[in-house]
């Protein structure tokens, strides 16, 4: 294969429940009995450190999901990081935080604890959370509209950047002798009062080692692409072909340099969840394996819940019927709901048929095959611009973030699309993201 392009990609685990296939949790090699047990992600942060991942990645829920029908329940992220920022030394911890349920102040203090924690590893990823569920848990009636939520979040996040920036950083002085802690000058107030949030600070503790935790971004809609453009450094986004990821990496690099952004200052990173074998036959297999394990009630109660459309009347083996405006009608994911849509009318899938597509991968690309083939597509896909790298979804783990180590980073790696080693210290030297200076937009401390 001709290489277009230089470098080599970057990875990131994405370690969700007992894995990303809806039924995975039922499958045998699962470790759902360990789900709320630190050694089973310990185990997982281990094997991606062992796979030189630039960053494992944990979601949030802020509702209960399909209680008593699949793996359901969270630990807090940020928590579950700190303690495993422990038992690793090299591999990113980065981790979801919504901006609609949150204190800026809260979250700044947060992070910034994790990155001091963990020697700059931390990054957060920026979501507005998704449906009336989660609002009814903070004692709020509905979710905030679609566009709002953005607008709120670009505020959200610019009381947190000045935060982190409230210390100088060289602010701390560390004199036993002289008695002085800290440099006040070197201290700031932010005083924020905007529409939504306000701040008076400083932050309590130091400016974090990487002078931000890095930014990640989730939203492909249009309000979420004009958000990554202004702060995002990574963007997790579903994919299903290379036309279609080359499309989107074309628009939203065209977007970061319309704000004044270098192009490698925003990183691409398309969902991947892999069913790998030996060989095809014993890969597909393994996915009918999985497919069996899911009920078909589940299936349509996914596609009626994405589109918010009641499809339970419908025959479940027949087309989507017409839904009027489904995209505009969602409050949640814009980009999913069209993506699904899409989806469901290209390759003529039945209701059926598309809930059990989602519910394999939740919406993102899945791929069966060998390694071989698998680092056939990763590479055909980096090398032509349709990504930076992949947030690798397992199935099922912890057995499948072992399978992908073992058997397809080597391949990477004979192939120079990998590094062998670590390089450096920080997600930042992994992700080859420039460390930001302070804005120094704040008065300093009297």
């Amino acid at each position: 294969m001709t290489t277009k392009r230089n470098g080599q990609l970057h990875l990131g685990a994405f370690l969700y429940f007992t894995g990303h296939h809806h039924a995975g949790w039922r499958h045998p090699a699962s470790g759902v009995e360990q789900m709320f047990d630190i050694k089973l992600y310990e185990r997982m942060a281990k094997t991606a450190e062992r796979g030189k991942f630039d960053m494992i990645f944990f979601a949030d829920l802020l509702h209960l999901i399909y209680p008593g029908r699949a793996a359901a329940g969270m630990l807090d992220p940020v928590s579950l990081l700190s303690a495993l920022s422990m038992v690793t030394s090299q591999v990113g911890l980065t981790a979801t935080i919504s901006t609609t349920y949150n204190d800026p102040f809260h979250v700044a203090r947060r992070m910034a604890t994790l990155d001091l924690l963990s020697g700059g590893r931390a990054g957060w990823n920026i979501v507005t959370s998704q449906v009336d569920a989660e609002a009814h848990n903070f004692g709020k009636e509905k979710h905030p509209e679609h566009s709002l939520r953005y607008k709120m979040a670009a505020e959200f996040v610019e009381v947190v950047t000045r935060l982190w920036d409230s210390w100088d950083d060289d602010a701390l002085v560390l004199d036993r002798k002289a008695g002085i802690f800290a440099d006040v000058s070197k201290l700031h107030t932010v005083d924020y009062e905007g529409t939504w949030y306000r701040s008076k600070g400083p932050l309590v503790t130091p400016r974090p080692p990487q002078g931000y935790p890095v930014l990640i971004q989730a939203g492909s809609s249009e309000p979420g692409q004009a958000f990554a453009s202004q702060v995002g450094e990574i963007i997790f986004t579903a994919q299903q072909s290379l036309t279609a990821a080359q499309s989107f990496y074309r628009t939203l690099k065209a977007k970061i340099a319309a704000v004044g952004r270098e192009s490698d200052s925003l990183l691409i990173m398309p969902g991947l969840s892999p069913i790998l074998g030996g060989t095809e036959e014993e890969a597909r297999r393994r996915e009918r394996e999985l497919l069996e394990l899911i009920d078909p009630e589940d299936a349509v109660m996914m596609v009626s819940g994405i589109l918010q459309f009641d499809l339970s009347s419908y025959p479940a083996d027949g087309p989507l019927p017409e839904i009027p405006n489904p995209v505009e009608a969602s409050n949640g994911m814009k980009s999913r709901v069209q993506l699904i849509m899409d989806l469901a009318h290209t390759e003529g899938l039945s209701i059926i048929e598309l809930g059990r597509r989602l519910l394999g991968a939740r919406g993102h690309m899945q791929f069966v095959g060998t390694p071989e083939q698998l680092a056939d597509l990763m590479e055909e896909w980096y090398v032509n611009f349709g990504c930076d790298g992949f947030n690798i979804m397992p199935p099922v783990l912890p057995g499948d973030l072992d399978e992908f180590v073992d058997h397809v980073v080597p391949v990477l790696q004979h192939r120079g699309l990998f590094r062998n080693e670590y390089e450096g210290s920080t997600l930042r030297d992994h992700l080859g993201l420039k460390r930001p200076s302070p804005g120094h937009f704040i008065q300093p401390i009297a």
